[in-house]
């Protein structure tokens, strides 16, 4: 099993390079939290890990190719989560959707130098 993570671990990743840098940057981070988290997961909590992560792999890849073929479309990667699907979420996993929503919907920082802040004597 631990060959079978890392494969798709090493997968998952550059898939991500493929992604815009925000999207990267998070999806990255997110990717080596989880499979660090569930390293000591029992078998079948680590069989339906791979199976979803896997899931994602896949889903990704594919809007990848998309993205690649639809140049004048702005690719949205991921999709919506049904109700049921949520229902079998437990409590801390939905506060994890909810950080990485919140991280993921951030407005972007702007750094701007004007005139006016330069330092004066």
């Amino acid at each position: 099993m631990p060959g079978r993570a890392r494969g798709l671990y090493r997968r998952i990743l550059l898939l991500h390079r493929a992604l815009p840098p925000a999207l990267r940057a998070l999806g990255d981070r997110y990717v080596r939290e989880e499979f660090r988290k569930h390293k000591a997961a029992g078998p079948a909590d680590a069989q339906r890990f791979l199976r979803e992560w896997q899931s994602y792999a896949t889903l990704i890849q594919q809007q990848i190719n998309e993205d690649k073929q639809n140049l004048k479309e702005k690719t949205v990667y991921g999709i919506q989560l049904t109700e049921e699907k949520l229902d079998d979420f437990r409590d801390e996993q939905i506060g994890q959707l909810k950080e990485l929503m919140d991280e993921a919907t951030k407005p972007k920082k702007k750094i701007t130098i004007s005139k006016d802040s330069e330092h004066k004597n």
